[in-house]
């Protein structure tokens, strides 16, 4: 069951919470492909953006789009040998997503005339996958983590986020974007959940949104 037969470059995406990150180590560990996670920690801006979005939203979102940028530099254009495909639990155009849903007007054609220029070098994944949990499932994960810089996250902005995925969603068609509802599921304990989504990752599917409706 081997999702890398099929598909050379998975993203996994989903909001703030979903379980991304997790669930690429493990598919990593599992199948030796190369793995890309995003550095999430080491961006200087982010604790003073989740208290004051307005006046840190346009830095907090510049460093994220570079240090993206050079992760899948590194990883997509300079691939480790040796290792079967690779999956990374962000695809770049998150940046540009995010950046629509924090910048101001002038900021984000400023940011995503940028964006455009670093992502021309970029190919896209091969499958999209979704990670989608209800805001409340969300807001449980993030406080069980404990970070401390992710206490100021509120629930309106979770919503703000999953909005705006879905509004890409719809107008993206030149992926399969295979979305899984994975409102009970835990990737770290649960190991037939975690199968099962491995194999729904081993199936075709259609450009532009394929739903999988769950009971995980």
């Amino acid at each position: 069951m081997n999702p890398f037969t099929k598909y050379n470059f998975i993203a996994v995406e989903g909001n703030i919470g979903a379980g991304k990150t997790t669930f690429c180590n493990r598919v990593a560990a599992d199948f030796n492909c190369q793995l890309i996670l995003e550095s999430f920690e080491d961006n200087p801006f982010l604790p003073s953006f989740y208290q004051n979005p307005e006046r840190y939203a346009f830095p907090v979102e510049l460093f994220f789009m570079t240090e993206r940028h050079k992760q899948l530099q590194e990883g997509l254009l300079e691939p480790e040998l040796f290792k079967q495909g690779t999956v990374a639990d962000y695809f770049f155009l998150k940046t540009l997503l995010f950046a629509r849903n924090n910048l101001k007007a002038e900021e984000h054609r400023l940011f995503s005339r940028i964006f455009h220029v670093l992502n021309a070098s970029f190919p896209k994944p091969d499958l999209l996958v979704y990670l989608h949990r209800s805001v409340d499932n969300l807001r449980a994960n993030i406080d069980k983590r404990g970070r401390e810089y992710e206490k100021d996250i509120t629930n309106e902005y979770l919503q703000k986020i999953q909005n705006t995925y879905f509004e890409f969603f719809r107008t993206e068609m030149s992926i399969p974007i295979l979305i899984v509802d994975v409102e009970k599921a835990d990737f770290l304990n649960d190991h037939t959940t975690y199968q099962k989504l491995l194999e729904l990752m081993t199936q075709d599917y259609r450009l532009g949104i394929n739903y999988v409706t769950t009971n995980w």
